[in-house]
């Protein structure tokens, strides 16, 4: 079991501030209107910073089986965190837009 406050907390330790983010809890195969989603806008406050993290103080199965934590999360240094899968063991990966290779400049 993982706590998925905790797991986004340590992925985002050292990086830059969080701009927005979605994450929802659910399975794939369920209505995605039936899925608890998490929200935290553009330009929010400190405290709503805080509110977002306290909403995903929940356990979940992060091991093999079915996909529950699905989203993104965008940071304001232009990089982003998604959420990785293979055979339903899940995490988060950051992601970072390549450099333009020189034949393109």
């Amino acid at each position: 079991m993982s706590n998925a406050k905790k797991e986004l907390e340590q992925l985002l330790e050292g990086k830059a501030k969080v701009k927005c983010a979605e994450i929802t809890k659910g399975y794939q195969y369920n209505d995605e209107d039936q899925c608890p989603k998490y929200v935290l806008k553009l330009n929010h406050s400190e405290q709503e910073l805080n509110d977002f993290l306290k909403s995903l103080d929940f356990e979940y199965d992060s091991g093999y089986g079915g996909q529950e934590l699905y989203g993104t999360v965008w940071l304001e240094d232009g990089t982003w965190c998604t959420r990785g899968e293979y055979d339903g063991s899940e995490w988060w990966e950051h992601n970072v837009l390549p450099a333009i290779p020189a034949g393109c400049l």
